[in-house]
């Protein structure tokens, strides 16, 4: 258990809060890539309490801006997109995709207000069908040259889901990999040749064992925990015979992210990002190791479940989720149907907006999220101090990184530490040596001794 005061001191994250100094010292998804095409690119964006309105020009230039024109503060997510940037519907007030108040058309002829006028803007980028934003101070960090980062464009998918509760509760979710065996549990083992696009729905690496099955069958796993460079690397065995283990590698990506296998094929770089104190949106990158993503289907198959433009669920707390008395009994742990999404979002939701940690009581398989709160709150004292936090690095240390490995498998081995590092770091190296684009980058590493 916390006190109150330490789960205020984690959990608010509007502008002057402790923990939102933090996390505005990174770079923040804040829409996809998909959401700026069409005859209107132009979307409102909340994130950490702060309104601004994101858009393409006609050049094709990303801008975010604040939301609020700056002449008498009407709504600039309602603008009119011409003449190279962003113009208010009020008065005519132009922007450029920098924050240049390029023409105040209503002033008399020869009016020089708009040299004086400048909005609030921010920078953006589009990496793997994300677009990201910073709305920190100063120069924002490097990005690592993470998988997700670096594989081709045809080689990675990007979506997001809104949960109506705290991030730090939604992103605890994926630090907890004892849950699996319940919160995701199916009586019956589907058709793995049938599961592309499908969290937990294939077969573990290594052999044609439905993940499902490994799963409900072996429900204890033993999970340890081991600090790194990005944050921490979660391993959790389980035990299937004397000389065979389940082995599932995660990480936690400082501040707020996390890396899991999806399937043999493809990895999920997620984030849980604040757009409140009481919302956030998860965003998801699946990356490919072996063929380009077959993008129709991925998004036709969460387009069946997510209702755009607010990308909010079709199964929610309003329709409880569509929670089946008789699909609990004979399908499925929860009763709320196949996407594990939904089965995180009622587990996190009905936690509370914020979640109570006064009254919360951790096990032993909760180590993860005990040393991500640790880490947390020093990264939040640091900057208070202003000292540095993990992950704020430069371009020189983004070739430091790579990966990082996250491997669902099972391996020929006994269920001690020496044996299973040995197989998924082997199980990693082989899967990258299968792929056109990570084998050249795993020879370059290797050549250069990293």
């Amino acid at each position: 258990m916390i006190s109150a005061e330490q789960n205020d001191l984690m959990t608010r994250v509007g502008p002057g809060t402790p923990a939102g100094q933090l996390l505005r010292r990174y770079w923040q998804p804040v829409a996809l890539a998909d959401d700026l095409r069409g005859p209107r690119p132009v979307r409102s964006i909340e994130l950490m309490g702060q309104h601004f309105v994101l858009f393409r020009d006609e050049s094709g230039r990303l801008g975010m801006l604040d939301r609020d024109c700056p002449h008498r503060g009407a709504d600039l997510a309602f603008g009119r997109l011409e003449n190279g940037g962003l113009r208010c519907a009020f008065h005519g007030w132009l922007f450029d995709a920098g924050g240049a108040c390029i023409e105040t058309p209503a002033e008399p002829a020869g009016s020089k207000l708009c040299t004086r006028i400048r909005q609030g803007a921010y920078p953006v980028v589009e990496r793997a069908g994300t677009v990201f934003a910073y709305i920190g101070e100063g120069e924002p960090p490097a990005f690592p040259e993470f998988d997700c980062f670096v594989a081709p464009a045809s080689h990675t998918f990007a979506f997001m889901g809104l949960f109506e509760c705290n991030w730090l509760q939604a992103l605890e979710v994926g630090l907890d990999p004892a849950h699996a065996s319940y919160l995701h549990r199916f009586f019956e083992d589907a058709d793995t040749a049938e599961s592309y696009g499908k969290q937990f729905r294939g077969a573990s690496a290594d052999s044609d064992m439905p993940i499902t099955k490994v799963l409900r069958e072996y429900e204890r796993p033993d999970i340890s925990l081991e600090p790194t460079e990005f944050g921490f690397r979660l391993k959790a065995l389980r035990k299937l015979s004397e000389d065979s283990t389940h082995v599932r590698v995660t990480n936690m990506v400082f501040p707020q992210a996390f890396i899991i296998p999806m399937s043999s094929e493809m990895t999920i770089s997620q984030w849980h990002v604040p757009v409140d104190d009481t919302h956030c949106y998860w965003f998801a990158i699946f990356t490919s190791f072996t063929g380009p993503v077959d993008r129709e289907q991925m998004r036709a198959q969460r387009l069946e479940l997510y209702e755009l433009p607010a990308y909010t669920s079709r199964k929610n707390k309003r329709n409880n989720y569509g929670f089946n008395v008789q699909e609990q009994l004979t399908e499925t742990y929860t009763g709320m149907g196949d996407d594990i999404n939904v089965h995180d979002q009622w587990a996190v939701e009905s936690q509370g907006a914020i979640q109570d940690r006064t009254r919360e009581h951790l096990g032993t398989t909760d180590k993860g999220i005990a040393a991500y709160r640790r880490m947390l709150v020093n990264a939040i004292e640091a900057t208070e101090a202003g000292q540095g936090a993990p992950m704020l690095i430069d371009a020189s240390q983004a070739g430091n990184f790579s990966g990082p490995p996250s491997i669902d498998g099972i391996g020929r081995v006994p269920a001690d530490a020496a044996a299973t590092d040995a197989y998924w770091q082997e199980a990693d190296r082989a899967r990258r040596l299968k792929s056109d684009w990570a084998s050249a980058r795993l020879a370059a590493r290797e050549g250069a001794g990293q």
